[in-house]
Parts: structure tokens; sequence; C-alpha cells
């Protein structure tokens, strides 16, 4: 537990791009009308960059430094879980305290496009967090692949996907459904439960492609 915790330590230490591209755009930001979007939006944009540092960078810099890949991936993966506590922390306290300051415009946060906030702003802070974990958790796996055939064909597919069911009204509908339950469910429980759920599938794909990924 010891190398894991010094592995999060460096990883979150090595993340300060991340950190500062972020709160560059948090705080600058500007919209302009009688509806605009909210700044915490732009929280979101750490757990879609770190990733990228996560897997392109801080892994070969890890192995080299003598870590084990499954110390390395279960330090990613506690990360991942307090960034998604830190994100959601942040983008709920400007909801909660900024947003409101613009009485004269009306503003848009993903947590109120979600229906999180039907259910009290704690659970949908919560709520807020899983999704967030998941979607860190799904962009790791996917960029661990990006060196092996099958990382490409996972990329096909997913562009096939969106291709292919986009413009048919019945396959739309699916894919509607998908990121119904996925993203704008208002149902805490099976919303968190899903989340956690495909999290945990994609961390074990996540091993099994580690286990197979070189320097």
């Amino acid at each position: 537990m010891t190398a894991i915790f010094a592995i999060v330590k460096r990883l979150l230490a090595s993340n300060k791009i991340s950190f500062i591209i972020t709160a560059l755009v948090v705080l600058c930001a500007t919209s302009s009308g009688d509806v605009v979007l909210s700044n915490g939006n732009y929280t979101w944009l750490l757990a879609v960059l770190t990733p990228f540092f996560f897997v392109f960078y801080d892994f070969t810099k890890l192995m080299h430094l003598g870590a084990s890949k499954k110390d390395y991936f279960f330090g990613c993966l506690i990360s991942y879980g307090f960034l998604a506590f830190f994100i959601s922390l942040v983008n709920t306290v400007i909801h909660l305290l900024i947003d409101p300051v613009y009485s004269a415009q009306t503003v848009i946060n993903m947590m109120d496009v979600c229906k999180w906030t039907e259910n009290g702003i704690i659970v949908a802070g919560l709520q807020q967090m899983f999704f967030l974990l998941l979607v860190m958790v799904f962009l790791h796996v996917l960029l661990s692949m990006q060196t092996h055939w099958y990382g490409w064909l996972t990329d096909a597919l997913l562009v096939a996907i969106i291709c292919v069911f986009t413009p048919i009204a019945p396959l739309r509908a699916i894919l509607a459904g998908f990121f119904q339950i996925i993203m704008f469910n208002s149902n805490a429980v099976l919303h968190i439960c899903i989340c956690l759920l495909l999290s945990a599938a994609l961390s074990l794909g996540g091993l099994v492609v580690l286990k197979r990924k070189t320097l």
C-alpha cells in the first residue's frame, strides 16, 4: 500500500498542467446573453485531460522508476477517485454560491441538465462524482489500448456506432437511452450503481490491457 500511495502522490503532482489549464478555463471563460453556461461546468475538463497524462507520460516514467504495473494501475484508480470527488465538490460549490449571483441571467449547470439536482445537492454531488470516475476510467482504458490493434478496432467501433446509430431513428433511440442511463438519469441509486458497475468492468479490462502494454 505504501508503494501505491507513493504513486498516487507522484501522479497528482505530475498532473499540474491539467490543473493549470482547467483553472485558467474556469476563471477566464465568459458567456453572453440571457442564458449562459456555468463556469463550474469547465471543471469537468480536468477529468478529460488527466487520463492523457497518466497514460502517455506517467506510465513510462513510473515503469523506469521500478513501479509495478499493478501498483501503477491501482494508483491511477485511487487518483481518479480523488479527482472525481474534488471536481464534483468544486462544481457543486460554484453551483451553490456563484451561479445564483448572476440573477439577471439563466445559468446552466450540467448538474441540472443531467437531472441530478432533483435528488438534492448532496446526492447530486455523489452522482456527479461517480459519473466523472466512469469517464476517467473509460478514457484511461481506451488510451491504454491505442498502441495495439484492438485499440484501433475499438476506435473504429465507437466511430461506427456514432455514425450508424445517429441517423437511424430506432438506433438513435437506443443510443439516447444509453446516455439517459449513464448520464441524464434522475434515479440516483440506479445511476450510481451503473456507473460503479461499468467502472469496475472497465477496470478489469484495463488490467488485462496493462499486462500486455510495453514501454
